[in-house]
């Protein structure tokens, strides 16, 4: 089950480490939703999945998993 359907077991959205290139890689379910280089790029991709509350939800690890480096960092590692 995906996060496209709202349902409480959803696949979390993956963030990413952040490139050599800075910016970090979000997918969900292996489908990538793009390149995020800030946190309201990421609030933008859940919105479009069909999150509308989706800025509370960045810290919520039942929905986005920071891989890599720290929550919120884009730069370049």
């Amino acid at each position: 089950m995906s996060a496209h359907d709202g349902r409480a077991s959803v696949t979390p959205v993956t963030v990413h480490p952040p490139l050599g290139t800075g910016g970090r890689r979000v997918t969900v379910g292996g489908e990538i939703l793009g390149l995020a280089y800030s946190d309201a790029d990421v609030v933008e991709f859940l919105r479009r999945i069909g999150l509308p509350e989706a800025e509370g939800l960045l810290d919520d690890s039942g929905w986005v998993k920071w891989r890599g480096g720290h929550a919120h960092h884009y730069e370049a590692a």
